[in-house]
């Protein structure tokens, strides 16, 4: 539902809205505790069966906005941590999560014949059912639930596309079988499995599913002494406003209070040039593939379905953590805030880099609801700072293909005898289909690109418009670069150590 304004997306802004307001001019627990009656005034309820409902849901949403365990009280005193002590926490593992309220408990997945059946004299979806659980009634398919196992025989033989699946929209989305149920039938992630890329929180029409944020913290460290920059990724092209430029959100951030602001494409140049290095230096000798490093959800679930050939998965960092270790060689005492569209930085940041290298993560739907509580206009901004960090291959790693077409450029310009094979997949459930050929040995040679968001990183949880126009515009901006590769960048960086 990328794209299109729903009561999910209004409701996740005001809070959002609320909690930097409230970081910012320092509310009361109490103050903070009475968010949800003025979202929701007394009357009739609007989207549950009362009011109070309704508000224990907007308690849970608050809870993880400010990056709060949900716990099980959600009363009217619900906020059970200090304020001073959360403004220093860090998210948990269990990134993403269920509001129980919310849940719906949707049906995991069943088959039911529509009005459109034509009662067709063939009725191969009778005669396909190895349980004789479908039968013609007054010339109609009818399936019986109690009798139906779930294969799908009759949906996949129905002339007429006349019977539907429906699922649950989050185990759907889900490629990782990250979500289970409780004893009332409502949805529950399992954190040990769940690699936090919020497939399933987009995919909920109920918004049910909620990542935590860190505003609270974010802006907490927007008003201490030390210095804060922003590192920006390079999806956020368009994702303001179709009139608001690159430029001008660079300039709503210095006027947030980020002291500096750079691009992640930036690190992204330098991790173009270590693989297309690492990919001709060791495969085929050492290594039978190489599989990209730069997208954290990926990356897990490549580590774990490799098995004995997870070597095959490059260890250079992340763009993220290329541009803030850059950062930081210059501005040792800065605090580093990553703004992208992805709910998996927020765990890359917290627990698989190593150097923590980023202090925060904030997605672009996140930081629009700051510009907006703090009453930034973007698209009326004069810009003060232009960005011009980094080339054509780094700026096109937010959309699929973009990691595999920077590489090979780099490649083809150290050596333009060598030929490459590539393969990209985009949603963890193509992604693990690749893995498996490639572990299997029917991917040798092949330099692989994985991306667990539709689009790639255009179509992350934290983003605000559809993909498909993400990708025309980080395209046209990347074009727009006056660098033509990454190994330009790559040099000055070697330089500037």
């Amino acid at each position: 539902m990328r794209g299109v304004f729903t009561t999910v997306k209004f409701l996740r802004n005001e809070i959002f809205k609320s909690i930097t307001v409230a970081a910012y001019e320092e509310w009361t627990k109490e103050q903070i505790e009475n968010i949800p009656n003025e979202i929701l005034v007394d009357g009739a309820p609007n989207y549950r069966e009362t009011v109070e409902i309704e508000r224990e849901i907007v308690r849970s949403r608050i809870k993880a906005a400010m990056n709060m365990e949900m716990g099980t009280r959600f009363d009217e005193h619900f906020i059970e941590e200090d304020l001073e002590q959360l403004r220093k926490k860090k998210v948990s593992r269990n990134l993403v999560t269920v509001i129980p309220q919310a849940c719906e408990k949707c049906p995991e997945k069943s088959f039911f014949v529509t009005n459109a059946c034509h009662g067709c004299l063939a009725h191969p979806c009778v005669e396909v059912c190895p349980v004789n659980a479908v039968s013609l009634i007054d010339k109609h398919a009818y399936i019986d639930q109690e009798l139906c196992i779930k294969c799908g025989k009759c949906y996949d033989v129905c002339p007429y596309g006349s019977i539907v699946k429906n699922e649950r929209p989050c185990n759907v989305a889900c490629g990782v079988n990250a979500i289970t149920k409780d004893s009332e039938d409502r949805a529950v992630i399992v954190t040990d499995k769940c690699v936090s890329c919020g497939m399933c929180m987009v995919a909920c029409p109920f918004g049910a599913i909620v990542d935590k944020s860190e505003i609270y913290q974010l802006v907490d460290a927007l008003k201490g002494p030390d210095e804060v920059c922003a590192i920006i990724a390079p999806a956020f092209v368009g994702q303001f406003g179709d009139k608001v430029t690159p430029d001008q959100v660079v300039e709503g951030l210095l006027q947030l209070g980020f002291d500096d602001v750079g691009e992640v494409a930036y690190g992204a140049d330098i991790t173009t040039v270590d693989e297309a290095r690492h990919f001709l230096k060791h495969v085929p000798l050492d290594q039978p593939f190489l599989a990209t490093s730069c997208c954290p959800a990926w990356l897990q679930v490549a580590q774990k379905e490799l098995g004995d050939k997870k070597y095959c998965v490059s260890d250079s960092s992340s763009p993220m953590v290329e541009t803030a270790n850059y950062l930081r060689r210059t501005f040792p005492n800065t605090k580093i805030v990553f703004v992208g569209p992805c709910s998996a930085k927020k765990f890359e940041a917290a627990y698989m880099d190593v150097h923590k290298s980023v202090d925060f993560v904030i997605t672009y739907e996140e930081i629009n609801a700051m510009f907006v509580a703090r009453g930034i206009d973007l698209a009326k901004l004069e810009p003060t700072q232009k960005l011009n960090h980094a080339s054509v291959d780094g700026r096109g790693f937010a959309i699929s293909g973009g990691v595999l077409n920077a590489v090979e450029n780099v490649i083809r310009r150290i050596d333009p005898d060598r030929v490459v094979k590539v393969e990209k997949a985009e949603t963890l459930h193509n992604c693990k289909k690749m893995l498996l050929l490639a572990k299997a040995g029917k991917r040798d040679n092949y330099l692989l690109e994985g991306m667990a968001c539709p689009g790639g990183c255009v179509g992350g949880a934290g983003t605000i418009i559809h993909q498909t126009r993400a990708t025309s515009n980080v395209t046209n901006f990347a074009r727009s670069s006056e660098r033509s590769s990454a190994l330009k960048t790559y040099d000055e960086v070697k330089l500037s150590k």
